[in-house]
């Protein structure tokens, strides 16, 4: 039986702390970097990948495509110098998108 893995990509400085936990981290300090790291990803068994708003900004169709899949899911995640709120906008997007109101800020669905 095969073991999924958990992956992060971003800068070097914010995902280093995650290797410490035996995560499987891709420093990338490019667009092309972080698409290869995607890429290798999506070939390994990774059920999760993490991905710093940073990065995602810089990559967003891949993001997107990788999001379509069934795996690995996608959770965006702050870099070390705070959130861009990407990641609360993707929520908030795909929870509107499941039930077709926003539930997180009480307004109807757009």
């Amino acid at each position: 039986m095969s073991m999924y893995k958990i992956a992060v990509v971003g800068d070097k400085d914010s995902i280093l702390g995650f290797k410490a936990l035996g995560v499987t981290t891709y420093p990338v300090t490019d667009e092309k970097e972080a698409i290869g790291a995607l890429r290798e990803i999506e070939r390994d068994n990774v059920a999760v990948v993490c991905i710093t708003e940073a990065v995602a900004e810089q990559i967003e169709e891949k993001v997107v495509e990788l999001q379509r899949k069934p795996l690995p899911a996608v959770v965006l995640i702050p870099n070390n110098k705070g959130t861009l709120g990407l990641g609360m906008r993707l929520i908030k997007r795909n929870a509107e998108k499941a039930i077709g109101a926003d539930i997180l800020f009480g307004k109807e669905g757009s």
